[in-house]
Parts: structure tokens; C-alpha cells; sequence
């Protein structure tokens, strides 16, 4: 297959890292005694292992292709007060298209040369400023020649709302990066209206130059910026520890952020903070890999210190995938039985897994409740059609989509 020949990884794990071995997949985990209080409130009811997904949901739900002829998709973006609906599909070799009523615009909406064209380099992240609709404002996230990341503004041009002026252009920053994977490279408004970004380690294995535990360092790290603010944006780290997230989310009704963390060796982890959080958190790289001490190796160790440390809310061993990509949760229409469900997927295997989870407000490092935790695969895509899975995307109605790197679309849609 094409996937496999490809991008491996965009997301994720480095070449030469041995696989996992063999070992039974506890998919969700029970919080450290280390980090939750003795107060913790009772869990909520139902179970956190991982199910098929019940047969009269599985009879509801379909996977349809929307559109094809991509050249390497890594996101899906949809513009705040569009009223075409417009949605916007970065190419990672530099071509922004717009996809409108299902068809792929030859024009390019935006289009950027000089990039490196590394496994895990190019153009990697796009992002609608909230008031776009008035200041025709967005970012985009990319290596260039330099190797290096670059987030910078643009504005739509004044004559033509399908194409980027590219003579906007305001670098908001450049960030060192020392080797050539574990770039990150989303970019995400917040709920409040600052830009978000996720950062690798810098890449090589084993993170040799201790960025996630480094404070100061603006690698391994979510990081926002006031866009709105009087001169240039500064970088304000949020969270620390990620060894590289690739794709994050904040569910539109409470404000969750959703972090899916690729691993090294072993685990593929999903990360949450409450909307009502406001904490930093540190989800442990290099001390852990998911929930598991790590040994600086590239193996396991059997204890370190968790101490202020945040667990991952799920994982998975390598027997079942090799790179997380971090998805979205459910807030349509067209599936309100599904509602408030976030769904994730693997690069490598083309898995496709959601789950609810519920917050504890018991402690700022409580890592909170998975419950109903499916494995849609079996169920929804039985030809195995969901390979290479790059990113997830969401339209103005707040219906999922799923990208794939060999330029398919496709959309969670009512069975017919």
C-alpha cells in the first residue's frame, strides 16, 4: 500500500527504534497513587476497557470518502464565520486547498515554497484567527529550508477571499530545531482566543537534549501566544513534557484539551486537562513513556519519581499501533449519539478508537475518568479503508472528518 511506503512517520516514532514487545494492552489507566489526593470523589459508573462498540451504535454510523486527489493532507480547517462553509486542507509540501460542497479548488488558497521536505517537515499546522470573518487574519505552522519552525500570520487578500495576500506576511516566531522529526506543528485557537501550538523534543531518540523536562526551553511544550497583544507575540509555555504532540484539540463545549502524544518504543499515549483547569501540567517525557517509567534507552524501568507528574488518560502498546494521531470530540448534529465522544486514531494500523471522559476536580494532577472506550474499526471499517490516518478535522457544523496521506477524505456520516 501507498501509506506504507510513505511517511514514516509524520507523526511520530524515529526510524531504527525497536518495536514493543509482546505484552497484554491495558488501553486505560487507573491514576497513580503518587498524584491523586486521598479525596478523590467516586469514579463514575461503567468501565474504562476497551469495547467493541455496541452493535446498535455500530448500526448507525458509516464511513463516507468526501474527497480525494490530496497531496500528502495533514489538516482539516474550517474558517470562524465562513458563511460559504469553506473548508481548508493543508498540504504538507506548502499548498493550502479549499475544498467547497465536496470538490478540491485547483486554485491554491495558499501556497509556500522553500520548505524542507523531510518525513516530518513541511507545512504542518493552519489556524483561522476567531475574528477572521472582520480581520481576514491566520497562521500557519512550517519547516523551512532552515530546518527550523516558523509560525506566521498572513491576511487574505482584500480583492479575493480564496486566496492568501502573501505580502501579510508577520513571523510570529522561529524555534530551533535540532534534528529533523518530532516537529508538532498544530496550531489551535483556544477558548481564550490565544493561539496554540504543540512542540516535539526536537527529535532524534530518547529526547539526548532533556527539552521536555527543561522549563525553559520551548521545545517538548504546548505553548500559546497573544495574537492580539501590542508588538510581537511572546511564547508562554502552558504545559511541559510532550515528546511530540501531534494534534491537540479543545472540545468546543467545556473547553477539554485533548493531547495525543506519540511515543517512542513502547506507548502511544492520549493526554486531557479540564476546561476548568488552568494549571500547568507535566505529562512526564522523558521520565515516562504513557504510564511507564522510562529508562533513557529506549526500554522501561521498574520505578522513578511520578512526583507532579500528569498520567495519560489512555495508551496503547506497539503490538497495536506506532503513532497516535490526536483527534476530536463529537458536538454535530447528524450523530447526537455521539455527542461529547472523542475520537482518536494510529497512523501505522489505521485503529479508530473514542471515549468519554469525565474530569475530577478533586486535584489539579487528577487525570480524571475514561468510560466507554470502543474500537470502531471492526464495525465501521471492515475493508480497511483508514490507513496513514495524518489528522482529523471538524466543519462548521461540527460534523468529524479523518484525513489520510494518500489524499482521501473521508466523514463519520448516518448509516443509509
Amino acid at each position: 500500500m501507498i501509506w506504507k511506503l510513505s511517511l514514516l512517520l509524520v507523526l511520530g516514532a524515529c526510524r531504527g527504534e525497536a518495536r514493543a514487545p509482546d505484552r497484554p494492552p491495558p488501553v486505560a489507566q487507573k491514576a497513580d497513587p503518587q498524584l491523586v489526593s486521598a479525596a478523590t470523589p467516586p469514579a463514575p459508573p461503567g468501565s474504562p476497557s476497551l469495547v467493541p462498540v455496541p452493535a446498535e451504535i455500530a448500526a448507525k454510523v458509516e464511513i463516507k470518502q468526501i474527497a480525494k486527489g490530496l497531496l500528502r493532507p495533514v489538516a482539516l480547517v474550517v474558517a470562524p464565520g465562513d458563511p460559504r462553509k469553506r473548508m481548508f486542507v493543508v498540504e504538507q509540501r506548502g499548498t493550502i486547498r479549499i475544498v467547497e460542497n465536496g470538490v478540491v479548488g485547483k486554485r491554491p488558497f495558499f501556497k509556500i515554497t522553500g520548505l524542507s521536505d523531510g518525513e516530518e517537515e513541511g507545512l504542518l499546522g493552519l489556524a483561522f484567527h476567531p475574528k477572521f470573518a472582520s480581520n481576514g487574519r491566520l497562521y500557519v505552522n512550517y519547516t523551512s529550508e532552515d530546518k527550523n519552525t516558523h509560525i506566521v500570520e498572513y491576511r487574505v487578500s482584500e480583492t479575493d477571499p480564496d486566496v492568501v495576500d502573501p505580502k501579510t506576511a508577520r513571523e510570529l516566531i522561529e524555534i530551533d530545531q535540532p534534528y529533523s522529526n518530532h516537529n508538532g506543528g498544530h496550531l489551535l485557537f483556544g477558548p481564550d482566543g490565544k493561539l496554540y501550538t504543540g512542540m516535539g523534543d526536537g527529535g532524534a531518540a530518547n529526547d539526548p537534549h532533556r527539552n521536555g523536562q527543561n522549563p525553559k526551553a520551548l521545545l517538548a511544550k504546548i505553548l500559546r501566544f497573544d495574537v492580539d497583544a501590542p508588538g510581537k507575540p511572546q511564547p508562554e509555555i502552558v504545559h511541559l513534557g510532550m515528546r511530540n504532540p501531534w494534534r491537540f484539540w479543545f472540545d468546543t463545549k467545556t473547553g477539554d484539551l485533548y493531547i495525543g502524544d506519540v511515543g517512542q518504543n513502547l506507548w502511544e499515549e492520549v493526554d486531557v486537562v479540564s476546561g476548568k483547569d488552568t494549571s500547568k501540567h507535566n505529562f512526564g517525557w522523558n521520565i515516562m513513556e504513557g504510564t511507564h517509567c522510562f529508562d533513557g534507552k529506549g526500554g522501561i524501568k521498574a520505578a522513578c519519581d511520578k512526583t507532579g507528574l500528569t498520567l495519560p488518560v489512555a495508551e496503547y502498546p506497539h503490538d497495536e499501533g506506532c503513532s497516535v494521531t490526536g483527534g476530536v470530540t463529537y458536538r454535530g448534529k447528524a450523530l447526537p449519539f455521539l455527542d461529547g465522544r472523542y475520537f482518536y486514531a494510529d497512523y501505522c494500523t489505521g485503529l479508530l478508537r473514542s471515549f468519554t471522559w469525565t474530569a475530577d476536580a478533586s486535584s489539579p494532577t487528577a487525570i480524571g475518568w475514561v468510560r466507554e472506550h470502543w474500537d470502531w474499526k471492526p464495525s465501521i471499517d471492515r475493508q480497511a479503508v483508514l490507513q496513514a490516518i495524518t489528522s482529523f478535522g471538524v466543519d462548521a457544523d461540527g460534523e468529524i472528518y479523518l484525513l489520510a496521506l494518500d489524499g482521501h477524505i473521508y466523514e463519520l456520516v448516518p448509516k443509509s
